[in-house]
């Protein structure tokens, strides 16, 4: 039963690691569409109101692009670990992704969420989102620093929940799109919200099954 049930656990890791790859490789290559610098592809063709009347825009959507999957690798490596003591790997990734979210992501996500797309319904929840990303990821800094690794360990699953939005988002608006054919302002308002409230959902479930 034992040898099962660690058969299972590793069969279900690797599936995670997986999963999380081709995820991770389609993240990628968004982000390589916007290399080298070029104001009109991909997402930035729908955004040529800002880009023009706005020249920090540019520089918030670059800044939140490149750090963004930065901040998946470093997150999953962090959290990838059966063991959540303290130690160099860990401390390292858990830095780089603490660094990157407070300083960069997040608050160039804020920013760019002033101007989503969809409407103010829309721009609510990009900032939402984006504060709650900045106060867990910032909250599980400080529970580290005062070696609280239990409640640390579960803040850093909903910051990785928020993280997550990126993927969830995608993956919601490629089934909205083929299922029901929304109009497209309709659909940023739908996803925009769906992108990370069923995250955090699950991982509050789990933190309160005493999973996490």
């Amino acid at each position: 039963m034992l040898f099962a049930k660690r058969n299972t656990a590793v069969f279900f890791k690797i599936l995670l690691v997986l999963g999380f790859a081709y995820f991770f490789w389609l993240m990628l290559k968004i982000t390589l569409e916007y290399i080298p610098f070029n104001p009109e592809v991909s997402f930035l063709m729908i955004k040529q109101t800002e880009v023009s009347e706005r020249p920090e825009y540019l520089y918030f959507f670059y800044t939140h692009v490149y750090t963004s999957i930065f901040v998946l690798f470093s997150g999953f490596l962090a959290l990838l670990r059966k063991n959540f003591g303290v130690n160099n790997f860990h401390r390292n990734m858990g830095k780089l992704y603490t660094f990157l979210i407070l300083i960069f992501a997040a608050p160039s996500g804020i920013y760019m969420g002033i101007f989503a797309n969809g409407g103010l319904f829309s721009k609510i929840s990009f900032i939402i989102l984006g504060f709650l990303w900045w106060f867990s990821t910032l909250k599980a800094y400080q529970l580290a620093r005062q070696k609280r690794f239990k409640e640390h360990k579960q803040w850093m699953w909903r910051s990785f929940a928020f993280t997550l939005s990126a993927i969830t988002l995608r993956m919601w608006k490629v089934i909205i799109v083929y299922l029901f054919h929304p109009n497209p302002m309709d659909l940023y308002q739908i996803i925009a919200w769906l992108g990370w409230i069923p995250n955090i959902l699950i991982i509050e479930y789990l933190i309160t099954k005493k999973h996490l």
